[in-house]
């Protein structure tokens, strides 16, 4: 039996750290209409404040493009920001806020033809940095222009992705901080309360180098930002690049601690001093194709993360919120071990549902003791209003031990007295559409009836919870979480 004590006079801050930002797909990808459908769903039941994606500048979005005459003389330079326009539009429609990254190259300006993903991004540098600061200039004073500078000035401004891997940039980190140098002095030129950051970095790489780089050459640096994955942990902790790794270490399977993603991130704080800090992607995988994406595993992860990192981060944005998703093509299946927190086709996961939760806590943290340092259970309890709400979360890294656990609660009440309110599951038999999909062989397509099926299997249910005495007492299975919400308890 494992003990927790929860402290309702002892309270922090609890800001919804999570919600400020969301990833998606490449941009172009936000013109679908079911995109929109999507977002626009995750926005109103999670709260998500902005979105962010890749290839922006990508040659699917027309941006930017090299006219020439018949003989194939060059004409010059055209921008068309339509498509950017369209996607702004729809999003402060529905509330919500672009987190651009700047990337990737346009063809036109591109000193190489080096590509990534199934969309063909361009990751060389630009053939001259005249070409990059004036792109980037039509585009800043496009959008002051059309949006006004009082709304440009709550967006953010993230230079490139993932600099660090060469899978994303052929270049050097001098190339790197040199490319944020133009761009930022570009943007700043125009607007200098525009808010401008980077490295964008996998693995939490190069902050100090970052940060050092940008004060000693007086360039301007807003925010900080990063990307981390728990597969990265062994990375992390060797010091190596990625392509180092694998050719002193094999194809081995990367296996993490529990609470890694904290771990990291209480040295990322560190290191990223008095700046602000912005992970702008993270997930309980780096791998599509892993089956946790879809399960009930991620919820219980996704709920110790948000936990654990409270304090630590500005922003924390998930990797994605849907799996219309092709920088591999779009993957068949209607599970198919995506990033996003809905399937391609809209049907809600387990990370959907805890997002979901999370959103409706309170913003007071309440202190707890655990009688046991080594469970894998633990538990977040949150003032909202004069309710008290427990999160309770039963979660170990893949292939580690974890069972069910018999919990108790005391809630150290000055009365001892009963209280009444509601219990919300996720765990294998709630909100798994996943599991019904299994049991029907696991098919690539699905009809509308089927659709229908595994949206209402996804589904939160509510029932009624008594608590006796101040106490409670619970067994929590294996990946599972459970949300109680005791109802005015802080006006007995």
């Amino acid at each position: 039996m494992i003990d927790f004590n929860v402290q309702p006079k002892k309270s922090t801050p609890f800001p919804h750290y999570w919600e400020q930002c969301v990833g998606s797909c490449h941009a172009y990808t936000a013109l679908r209409a079911d995109y929109r459908q999507q977002l626009k769903k995750a926005h109103d039941e999670i709260g998500f404040e902005y979105i962010r994606f890749h290839g922006l500048f990508d040659d699917d979005m027309s941006v930017c493009i090299e006219k020439k005459d018949w003989n194939d003389n060059s004409l010059g330079i055209v921008y068309n920001f339509a498509n950017i326009d369209n996607i702004i539009d729809f999003l402060l429609e529905i509330d919500m806020k672009p987190f651009f990254e700047l990337g990737f190259m346009p063809t036109c300006l591109a000193s190489g033809e080096k590509t990534v993903f199934h969309y063909k991004s361009n990751i060389t540098l630009p053939k001259s940095d005249q070409v990059w600061q004036e792109l980037i200039s039509a585009f800043i004073q496009h959008i002051l222009t059309r949006y006004g500078q009082s709304e440009v000035e709550q967006w953010f401004f993230e230079v490139w992705n993932e600099p660090n891997l060469a899978f994303f940039f052929d270049g050097t980190q001098a190339d790197y901080f040199h490319l944020y140098e133009i761009t930022a002095r570009a943007i700043k030129k125009l607007d200098s309360k525009l808010q401008v950051g980077g490295p964008a970095t996998s693995i939490n790489a190069w902050i100090p180098e970052m940060i050092e780089f940008c004060e000693q050459n007086q360039v301007p640096l807003d925010f900080v930002s990063t990307h981390h994955y728990p597969t990265d942990d062994p990375l992390w902790e060797s010091g190596l690049n990625t392509e180092d790794f694998f050719k002193q270490n094999g194809a081995q399977e990367l296996k993490y601690p529990r609470g890694v993603l904290q771990k990291m991130t209480q040295q990322t704080n560190q290191e990223a001093k008095q700046y602000p800090l912005y992970y702008t992607e993270w997930n309980v995988s780096a791998l599509v194709g892993d089956a946790i994406h879809d399960q009930p595993y991620a919820a219980a992860m996704v709920a110790k993360t948000l936990a654990d990192n409270d304090g630590l981060v500005n922003g924390y944005s998930f990797w994605t919120f849907t799996d219309i998703f092709e920088e591999n093509a779009q993957i068949p299946g209607v599970f198919h071990g995506g990033f996003g927190l809905q399937t391609y086709n809209g049907i809600a996961k387990p990370t959907y549902r805890i997002f979901q939760l999370f959103h409706q806590l309170g913003q007071q943290r309440l202190a707890v003791t655990n009688s046991s340092k080594n469970s894998t259970v633990e538990l977040l309890a949150v003032r909202k209003n004069n309710d008290l709400q427990l999160m309770i979360y039963n979660h170990n890294t893949v292939d580690q031990p974890i069972q069910a656990e018999d919990i108790t609660i005391t809630l150290n009440h000055t009365k001892s007295d009963s209280f009444t309110g509601t219990k919300i599951q996720i765990d294998e038999q709630h909100s798994n559409p996943y599991k019904i999909w299994q049991q029907w062989g696991q098919p690539t397509y699905i009809n509308q009836e089927e659709l229908t099926t595994l949206k209402v299997a996804s589904q939160l249910s509510m029932e009624p919870f008594t608590a006796q005495n101040s106490q409670i007492t619970l067994t929590i299975d294996p990946h599972a979480c459970v949300l109680i919400c005791l109802n005015n308890f802080f006006q007995k």
